[in-house]
């Protein structure tokens, strides 16, 4: 990347902004950063914010593009932030509709930035938007968490839906369902309902559901064709965060004893075998209710 000044892996094409320097040297990278934007997979994010703290200055703010619980605590990432960094310093969370590859295009592009701190949420948005992308400022960081961390899941059972050839009535039916089962989980962890009304909710989970360049939606179709996990994994090469993002929000969800037929769905083709029509007729099969029952 320092010599080719892009990275020809993961985003090839997109080349570096003349001011985007690169550095192997994680001390090097953040002398004098006051913000500091970290952008790691869930399970690396406390390992990384163990390494970087060392380096942090008095007055440094931290902020993350991590979805995902963690999934040997179930702890959202503003909770491991604590834990690690400790309750004083100001963190917040990125979220929402947002492809790295239509980003680096320069696509018009929209997302939130969630903070319990006004002032940086605020600082944050003028800073990294511009005549193409638009940040919207929260102070619901666990709606936009778990916005983040669900939406994954659901994705892959989007894949597999579209995968078996199921048609257009019923990915909508699994979007809006989901989006109910992401609500309920929310509220539960304590976020506002109408945080799941916006791109960090509906917003990123109807854009993982629906376009191939989500790698969660693609691991769906790959399981829906007969592959492994495995196999699908190394035809996607990069991470899925789906996978263990399933595992930890149906851990999370059976703690609190909260109602994701969908999400547990999806458990059981990831982790328990049972094939993508098993998981179907569970879900269609179950017991008649209300729309609007909230349980």
């Amino acid at each position: 990347m320092v010599s080719d000044r892009e990275n020809e892996r993961y985003l090839p094409g997109a080349g570096f902004p003349p001011k985007l320097s690169v550095h192997p040297d994680l001390g090097e990278c953040l002398g004098g950063a006051r913000d500091v934007l970290v952008v790691v997979p869930s399970h690396g994010l406390r390992d990384t914010l163990t390494e970087i703290k060392p380096f942090l200055g008095a007055d440094s703010r931290i902020c993350w593009a991590t979805k995902g619980f963690e999934l040997s605590t179930g702890k959202l990432p503003h909770q491991v932030a604590a834990e690690v960094l400790g309750p004083d310093v100001p963190v917040a969370v990125l979220s929402g509709p947002t492809f790295a590859k239509e980003v680096a295009a320069g696509l018009p592009t929209a997302m939130t930035i969630a903070s319990g701190d006004g002032e940086f949420a605020r600082a944050l948005a003028e800073t990294i938007s511009s005549d193409s992308f638009r940040a919207y400022t929260s102070d619901d960081m666990v709606g936009v968490e778990v916005g983040a961390a669900v939406k994954n899941a659901l994705a892959i059972g989007a894949g597999i839906s579209d995968g078996l050839g199921f048609g257009a009535n019923t990915r909508i039916a699994l979007i809006t369902r989901g989006l109910v089962e992401l609500m309920r989980l929310g509220v539960a962890l304590g976020a506002r309902r109408e945080t799941f009304m916006g791109l960090a909710g509906m917003g990123d989970l109807v854009l993982t559901c629906t376009d191939d360049l989500s790698r969660n939606r693609r691991m769906g179709l790959a399981l829906a064709a007969g592959k492994t996990i495995e196999e699908a994994q190394a035809e996607i090469r990069q991470v899925v965060e789906g996978v263990t993002a399933a595992r930890a929000v149906h851990d999370v969800a059976a703690k609190l004893g909260i109602e994701m037929p969908i999400v547990n769905q999806v458990y059981r083709i990831l982790y328990e075998g049972a094939t993508p029509r098993e998981a179907v007729g569970a879900l269609m099969n179950r017991e008649l209710k209300s729309e609007t029952d909230r349980g």
